[in-house]
Order: structure tokens, then C-alpha cells, then sequence
């Protein structure tokens, strides 16, 4: 479903981590670790398409990809219920999948309430409850469970098990411990990038990145 071979991602056009491979299959989830800014959000982003890698390749369908970022991405003025039909709308899913995403966050009853409303804590629940309505199968999560408490982190952990019993798939930037028994942890300092003068690559994008 995703694989990664010798895989190079920039920040600010500099090369952050250099000669990540990875392979990734049905069921299959994949935990992402490191110290802060060794750059797990830039590889998440590069691998999601919102930004170009600076050199290696990459097998996956980007249809079947979905990122939920550290913003929830949620519309303020909007209702809960109409952010996920919205989003629903967007990746041509019905009201059974909004329905599935409601119970899985436990939102069914702040359905009417704005957006806008929300505490930060409903917010992150309701910007996770859109991963339930893109009906994609591989999804790239930049640390979820941030301004959730336990009851909530426990809710999530659920639904990313739910999806991958159904055959979908998960990489994860996390530093908190869902559960997931079968996850394989990927500790991403081997990979830091080196300065040119230790032979990594550690230098500007060529233009035929760009």
C-alpha cells in the first residue's frame, strides 16, 4: 500500500532525513519516532504530496492517502455535522460513513453545535472524525492525539484499529502509546541527514525537483 526506497525529504531546502525505505501493507500500521525537528511532520508531508521529495521514490496511489496535520482543519462557522458532510461531500462518501465517524469520536451529540464552539479537546475530535470520511485506506498522522485526554485518546486508538481490521493502513508521528500491539516502531535518528562533507546530501533542492 505504501513503500518508501531510499527516500530523501527537505526542509526550507535543506535535507532533514536521507535514505529512509520502508514498506507498508494491509492491517499494517507503522510508528514513527525521533527527537523534536528531526523531521517526522516533513517526511509525513512529503510522503502525503504537499511537498516534493528531494530524491528517492515512492509506491503508493495517492488516492488512497490521507493526512491529518497538527491544524484540525475544521470549518468554524459550520456546524459538526456539516464539517463531515462537507468532507464527506469532498471524498464522495454517504451518510452511513458520517455516521460511523460521529460514533467513533463520540460527537453524536454536539452535532448542531458550531464549530467555533468547541473546546480544543471536541475540535481534535472532530478534525479526526474526517480521517472516518475520506474512505482512503492509507492514513499519515502527524502526532493525533494532541489536546486529547485519555478518554478521547482511547476513542481514537479504537477507530485506528477499526480501520486497519477493515484492511486499511496507518504511519504515525506519535509519542504516546495506543495499544497498537502489532504496529512497528521506526525510530528515524539513523536517517538524520549528514552535511555533504560526510557524504549525505545535506544541500539546497536542484531546480529539477522544483
Amino acid at each position: 500500500m505504501l513503500s518508501l526506497r531510499n527516500f530523501t525529504v527537505a526542509r526550507g531546502g535543506i535535507a532533514v532525513l536521507e535514505g529512509v525505505s520502508l514498506t507498508l501493507g494491509a492491517g499494517e500500521a507503522l510508528v514513527l519516532r525521533g527527537p523534536n525537528g528531526l523531521g517526522k511532520t516533513t517526511l509525513l508531508r512529503t510522503i502525503a504530496g504537499l511537498q516534493p521529495a528531494m530524491a528517492g521514490e515512492i509506491d503508493a496511489d495517492p488516492e488512497t492517502l490521507a493526512y491529518a496535520s497538527h491544524a484540525d482543519g475544521v470549518k468554524p462557522t459550520l456546524s459538526v455535522l456539516e464539517n463531515l458532510r462537507f468532507w464527506a461531500s469532498v471524498f464522495g462518501q454517504g451518510e452511513e460513513a458520517i455516521a460511523a465517524a460521529l460514533s467513533a469520536m463520540d460527537l453524536e451529540k454536539l452535532t448542531d453545535r458550531p464549530a467555533q464552539n468547541l473546546s480544543a479537546g471536541q475540535k481534535r475530535r472532530l478534525g479526526l472524525a474526517r480521517l472516518a470520511v475520506t474512505g482512503r485506506a492509507v492514513w499519515l498522522l502527524d502526532e493525533p492525539t494532541v489536546s486529547l485526554d485519555a478518554a478521547s485518546v482511547g476513542l481514537f486508538a479504537a477507530m485506528v484499529k477499526r480501520h486497519l481490521a477493515s484492511g486499511g493502513a496507518a504511519v504515525l508521528a506519535t509519542h504516546i502509546d495506543l495499544g497498537l500491539e502489532t504496529a512497528t516502531v521506526l525510530d528515524l535518528s539513523p536517517f538524520r541527514a549528514r552535511p555533504p562533507s560526510e557524504g549525505g546530501m545535506g544541500g539546497a533542492f536542484d531546480e529539477a525537483f522544483l
